[in-house]
């Protein structure tokens, strides 16, 4: 069958000829491989903003979303061509991991008023606005309803005192989508869900330098901020069930995640690089050899999990099973970065200096960052805590004395 004809036959693969024919007149091929990794600042050239700038204009930064928003109006399964003919040409997408999109984004299309919508989605799809994410506290974490970041009624705006911690690219952000105690007389149904302008007097982002030796989050402080009204999403005293939405859609690995600095080759061949193989082709250490085995095959599980746990949802959005898919993620990838930094001996443990190259020094860096995968957005007890209710049906635990 001729490729016309097939496109003639099948919608989608007439849509990715669209797609193919769009990429060739819009996305530079100077930019071609140059996707930047996680936690590296996106590309920053001429080419690169002419590319974000198509992008965005046809949507196809946020391909689901409404067109009525600037968002492309596609189907899942529309989507999923599009991301893989960008990937073909060596491209990205330059606002598909911010916190706008993967997380304020939809959330505010599932409860913000249209008001709401009309001043912030478009702003989101068209990659004009940062966001950053005020949950947790110094004293509430994992109990994250514990929080007292407070929202005093003071007829037409919110009075915000308190004090935010971990807030990811605070230091950049243009706004904060946070959780605040608006009734100290209840816990979860206590709190509310506000919209705070970054710029607004009274708040102080001060960056946290980790041990990684970057400085990815940060304590936000807010001080007599004035909130307006209208910048409440969702009921009041009803931000609990807003922001466990949220989290939801935070807890999906995002397709357009960029790729870490230990994923830029094939696992297999960089430790077959630093260890070497036998006359049969193996690699030479055996007992490493079967744990690299069994880490490759519980990755490509995890790859066909998510992959399947996508197209059930369709277009419906995440559900609990995201606490699994999270779970495993963050074990994922600590597994990796332990079996990299073993394989590579003294080169996977060097922080600076000459005798390092720039790949053995991001390994490093991305072992002792990804420990806190299994903390962020959400502990994997905390996870454990929502499969056992939410998926198993099991009942909550109850103490009993004596």
């Amino acid at each position: 069958m001729s490729a016309l004809q097939s496109s003639n036959s099948d919608p989608l693969e007439a849509f990715r000829e669209e797609v193919r024919d769009w990429l060739a007149a819009n996305f530079p091929k100077t930019l071609a491989g140059r996707a930047p990794q996680a936690g590296q600042p996106d590309v920053d050239n001429e080419a690169a903003r002419r590319w974000k700038a198509a992008l965005c204009a046809k949507g196809w930064g946020t391909p689901t979303w409404p067109k009525a928003y600037g968002g492309g109006g596609l189907s899942a399964a529309e989507a999923r061509v599009l991301r893989e003919e960008i990937r073909t040409a060596g491209g990205w997408n330059p606002i598909g991991w911010g916190m706008g999109v993967r997380m304020l984004g939809p959330t505010l299309l599932e409860y913000g008023t249209e008001a709401q919508k009309q001043a912030h989605i478009p702003k989101i799809t068209a990659g004009e606005s940062r966001w950053c994410q005020g949950y947790s506290e110094p004293n509430a974490g994992s109990d994250l309803a514990s929080l007292q970041t407070r929202a005093e009624d003071r007829g037409d705006h919110f009075l915000v005192n308190g004090q935010k911690t971990w807030t990811s690219g605070a230091q950049y952000a243009d706004w904060c989508f946070c959780l605040v105690r608006t009734d100290p007389t209840r816990k979860h149904d206590g709190i509310s869900f506000l919209l705070i302008d970054m710029r607004s007097p009274g708040v102080e982002a001060r960056p946290i330098q980790l041990i990684s030796g970057r400085s990815p989050f940060c304590e936000t402080f807010f001080t007599d901020v004035r909130v307006p009204k209208e910048n409440l999403v969702g009921p009041l005293n009803g931000g609990w069930t807003v922001g466990k939405r949220l989290l939801q859609y935070e807890r999906q690995r995002s397709e357009d995640a960029p790729a870490r600095a230990a994923e830029k080759r094939p696992i297999e061949q960089v430790v077959a690089d630093y260890l070497g193989k036998d006359a049969a082709g193996r690699l030479t250490d055996s007992d490493l050899r079967a744990r690299l085995t069994r880490h490759l095959m519980d990755k490509r599980a995890f790859d066909l999990t998510q992959k399947r746990a996508a197209l059930e949802a369709g277009n419906g959005g995440p559900t609990a099973a995201t606490s699994i898919l999270k779970n495993v993620s963050s074990l994922l990838v600590q597994e990796r970065a332990e079996l990299l930094v073993e394989a590579m001996g003294g080169q996977g443990l060097g922080w600076e200096g000459e005798t390092f190259d720039g790949d053995e020094l991001a390994v490093v860096r991305e072992w002792l960052s990804g420990k806190a995968n299994t903390i962020f957005a959400g502990s994997y007890e905390i996870q454990n805590n929502i499969i056992s209710k939410r998926i198993l049906g099991l009942p909550d635990a109850v103490s009993h004395d004596g």
